[in-house]
């Protein structure tokens, strides 16, 4: 089993310099794979009138300083930008990174900041829909010479992005989100990593059964699909955080995303990887 952990540093409460130094701590130990932020204009824990960098111009800046960690935005709101705009955005980091962008992108949900900022927050189901259609245009931008586009909701016309990302054919999709009938769809359809936030161990094995129901009503092998779990660090107990990566590395999950809360203290990632990652990885893989 190959096992993947990152670093997660929510750009709110904090500032642009601790978080570059944990950014660059991960960039030296090699068990730690990939690194993200989140995808919010302002806190959503504690004081929302506290500082929160955005998260797109972020990790382009820590694209290019570093050269190893694979990077991205645990999840892209799809609310927040049209995805045209996205897939130009997206092309610029895999570019700036030289191909180490993981795109990961969710259907929006953060009612206070859709009303401070005038952004719509349209029903549960025509948010996911929407999804449905940016990960196709997203696709479509990615890999076609200049793409056209007719949906419920989206449409393009000769939409060139150039220049086209690194990766090839596109950077990985992440779908972050765990609804059953429109949702697991969608991650069944475009998602090379699933992640499942919320809930017990038992919780991610009955959706992740959903979704090989729904891979397999496409033809499409269920085990292509990366099984990510969002976990949040407690530095005073590693040991309960091994234990709770442990269970869902046992239900099947292959991908870890640990948040680092703040203050961040001194060598936290090396902590990080001594004590969970590495102890795992031996363990398991």
């Amino acid at each position: 089993m190959k096992l993947s952990f990152g670093i997660k540093t929510a750009p709110q409460s904090t500032t642009y310099e601790d978080m570059k130094r944990v950014w660059l701590e991960a960039e030296r130990i090699p068990s730690i794979e990939h690194a993200w932020l989140f995808d919010h204009f302002m806190p959503i824990n504690g004081d929302i009138t506290g500082p929160c960098l955005e998260g797109w111009s972020l990790v382009s800046a820590f694209a290019a300083i570093t050269s190893r960690l694979r990077l991205g935005l645990l999840v892209t709101g799809n609310t927040y930008r049209h995805p045209a705009i996205l897939a130009n955005i997206g092309a610029t980091v895999d570019v700036i990174s030289n191909g180490r962008l993981d795109f990961g992108l969710g259907a929006g949900w953060n009612e206070t900041e859709h009303n401070a900022y005038g952004i719509p927050l349209y029903s549960p189901g025509e948010r996911i829909r929407r999804l449905g259609e940016a990960c196709e245009l997203v696709k479509r931008m990615w890999t076609q010479t200049a793409p056209s586009f007719e949906g419920n909701y989206y449409r393009l016309k000769a939409a060139y992005c150039e220049p086209k990302p690194v990766q090839k054919p596109y950077p990985p999709f992440m779908i972050g989100g765990s609804g059953e009938k429109l949702t697991l769809r969608i991650v069944a359809q475009y998602a090379d990593i699933w992640n499942c936030a919320g809930g017990d161990v038992e919780n991610f094995k009955r959706k992740s059964a959903l979704l090989a129901g729904h891979c397999k009503a496409i033809g499409r092998d269920p085990q292509t699909i990366q099984r990510s779990i969002p976990l949040v660090l407690n530095p005073a107990e590693m040991q309960a955080t091994r234990a709770k990566v442990r269970s869902f590395i046992e239900a099947g999950a292959t991908h870890f995303v640990i948040t680092i809360p703040t203050p961040y203290p001194e060598q936290v990632v090396q902590r990080l990887a001594e004590t969970i990652v590495e102890p795992l990885k031996r363990e398991f893989e």
